[in-house]
């Protein structure tokens, strides 16, 4: 379906024109008639198939620009998600008087103040840290917030920022409408969402083949000592593009760096410990090509769209199917394809079969196959020493 055939005004009509935005993705044709009508929404898409300009859309749409006020609020988990979520409306409402603005951490309260106190906002896209601070300044008014929309609801509705999104919805004392968008929902996480929603529609676009078809998933199973050395021959016998290669924690990914850069030109690394100016400019770099491998830890994770990603590598295995999804989702997006490539150690082999069973994943060994049965008699002897040193400790 052609953005044509809505019901849009001439002016978002030509900003999506400008975009190249000519054909609605499936997420954006099932849920702008949801959300024009008015009602709750939870929605789950793979990463990649548009789902904030199926938000985006609809709600510059609702916007009474001649109303000087917030009205419509719009809550994401990291900085860079916030920031590449204002520049998203921006685009699409710059031919219209819409005016958005995006709060978060790492930037200077004082200037996110004045800007909030002399000038108009209507669309205020924030993370939940610094908006509960500048509600607690007395800075903020949602007395006209029409539309509240949590994006990546997953993450933002678990035990670390579930309090504060209670909190902030808690301030909009009147009726109005609550979208969710995520590319994963685990069961727990889906309770806590009905929670927050009125008589919701739930659209669902994630097949029974959870993996998109549009990545190819490689693993190797390889000595924490080697994989050096195995990222490096991967890397030299593929056809890259882009790389984006993911760590768990923040000292893996300045160790990696450190070490890795003398074999790999065009590289640098980002994860929550540097500053807002570091992690904005890095982001910035990689988005435009100016760098070839980025080593970050899981902020670069969530929602952030990177288009010339060919491979995505997970330096160390994810610690669960919604990481690994939100992780890989960073190639493969919007129709293209994509390489997933991912370390397994002996102590992740449990870990791997979880995620190939609940990803419906088949996987493609680059070297030894761990689970084959040439490989499944060392395998159950390493289970019985794990088994025998369990119990000799307990004793």
């Amino acid at each position: 379906m052609k953005f044509t055939e809505l019901d849009l005004p001439a002016n978002i009509l030509k900003a999506l024109k400008k975009m190249g935005y000519e054909e609605m993705t499936p997420i954006q044709e099932a849920t702008y008639p949801v959300i024009f009508a008015g009602q709750d929404l939870c929605a789950l898409a793979e990463t990649g198939s548009g789902k904030t300009a199926a938000c985006a859309i609809p709600l510059i749409q609702k916007v009474d620009p001649a109303l000087n006020a917030i009205q419509g609020l719009v809550l994401v988990p990291t900085r860079e998600l916030c920031m590449q979520y204002m520049a998203e409306i921006e685009k699409i409402a710059s031919t219209t008087h819409v005016i958005p603005y995006a709060v978060y951490g790492g930037f200077d309260k004082k200037i996110h103040i004045a800007k909030l106190k002399q000038e108009e906002v209507h669309i205020l896209v924030a993370t939940p840290g610094r908006l509960i601070d500048l509600l607690y300044d007395g800075i903020l008014s949602f007395a006209q917030v029409k539309c509240a929309i949590l994006d990546e609801a997953d993450e933002l509705l678990k035990v670390g920022f579930l309090e504060d999104i209670e909190f902030i919805l808690s301030c909009i004392l009147h009726e109005h409408q609550t979208l969710l968008f995520s590319a994963t929902m685990p069961d727990d996480i889906k309770k806590l969402a009905h929670d927050c929603l009125r008589d919701p529609q739930h659209i669902s676009l994630i097949t029974d083949r959870v993996a998109p078809e549009s990545i190819e998933h490689y693993f190797a199973y390889t000595h924490p000592k080697q994989k050096q050395i195995e990222l490096i021959k991967y890397l030299e016998g593929e056809d890259i593009n882009q790389v984006l290669v993911f760590c768990n924690a923040r000292h893996m990914v300045d160790s990696l760096f450190r070490s890795i850069r003398k074999d790999l030109r065009d590289i640098d690394y980002m994860h929550a410990g540097l500053t807002q100016d570091k992690r904005s400019a890095t982001i910035e770099k990689f988005r435009s090509g100016k760098l070839r491998y980025l080593i970050a830890s899981d902020v670069a994770g969530r929602g952030l769209d990177f288009s010339h990603v060919s491979h995505v590598i997970n330096w160390d295995f994810p610690r669960d199917g919604e990481q690994y999804t939100h992780r890989t989702g960073r190639t493969g997006r919007m129709g293209r394809k994509g390489k997933a490539f991912t370390f397994v150690s002996k102590h992740d082999l449990s870990s791997f079969r979880k995620l190939i069973r609940s990803r419906k994943i088949t996987p493609c060994w680059i070297g030894k196959d761990p689970l084959s049965e040439n490989n499944a008699p060392q395998e159950r002897r390493t289970q019985k020493r794990a088994i025998y040193r369990r119990k000799n400790h307990s004793g």
